[in-house]
């Protein structure tokens, strides 16, 4: 059965304070799906992320994470107050069982409630599977995303 609204809880608040360490742990493993060059101490890279201002839900059933939500609210000159989905990721056994759509209504929610005026993510480009539930989502591609990597440090960047 498909994971309502309900089942996505908040791992951490507003302030970047982690609420439930049991299920930040717990999310390690579908994270890594989607950013496998995670540190080794992926709950301490994590904090770091949330210091920074991001926050984090997880779908989840009876304890077990189904989905991952990494995301942040950002004030820019382009697209005004915006909320900003870092990483959206669905445990692979779990895919088009409802999850990211959980998950997205989460976070639309979320920034409804926060008086956002856009929902907004970057995806891969070689991520077409993920395009197509976007689309179906009713997002659309606004701009292309260009980056240059400045340190030695891993990254899910991909040149």
């Amino acid at each position: 059965m498909a994971p309502l609204e309900a089942n996505v809880v908040a791992v951490s608040d507003r302030a970047g304070n982690v609420l439930r360490a049991d299920l930040l742990a717990a999310a390690e493993p579908v994270h890594r799906q989607l950013r496998p060059h995670l540190p080794a101490d992926y709950a301490g890279r994590i904090r770091q992320v949330l210091a920074g201002g991001a926050e984090m839900a997880v779908a989840q059933e009876g304890g077990r994470v189904l989905g991952v939500a990494v995301f942040r609210i950002l004030e820019k000159t382009h697209s005004g107050r915006e909320l900003y989905c870092d990483d959206l990721v669905t445990d692979e056994a779990r895919r088009s069982t409802g999850v990211g759509h959980a998950l997205m209504a989460y976070m639309e929610r979320i920034g409804r409630e926060r008086d956002c005026d856009t929902f907004a993510l970057d995806s891969g480009t070689q991520r077409q599977q993920a395009h197509k539930f976007y689309f179906r989502e009713g997002m659309t591609i606004t701009s292309f995303h260009f980056n240059r990597k400045i340190s030695e440090r891993p990254t899910s960047i991909r040149f």
